[in-house]
């Protein structure tokens, strides 16, 4: 992976862990009690990389004020994410 190609991963690798910090999601603590994989980690991040809405995450990020109720509909992951949501939100 050349330098130009880390820079993308690494923007994606953050964009998926904000959207899922903002939705009350902790990916450590969904790997250690078995509720996600290595590789579907790696999964959720290959998948915001190919969808190229970036943008639209970024301005959805921007105007988060409280934890939504469900990941942004444009989300290529909103489905895993949504579902590991009601894991681990408080009731």
């Amino acid at each position: 992976m050349d330098g130009q190609e880390q820079g993308e991963f690494q923007r994606h690798f953050w964009l998926t862990r904000s959207v899922a910090r903002v939705m009350g999601i902790n990916f450590t603590e969904a790997m250690a009690e078995g509720q996600l994989t290595d590789g579907e980690f790696t999964d959720l991040v290959s998948n915001c990389r190919a969808s190229g809405c970036s943008g639209f995450c970024e301005i959805w990020l921007s105007a988060q004020t409280d934890t939504p109720d469900a990941a942004p509909v444009h989300c290529p992951n909103a489905s895993a994410l949504n579902r590991l949501q009601r894991l681990y939100r408080p009731a």
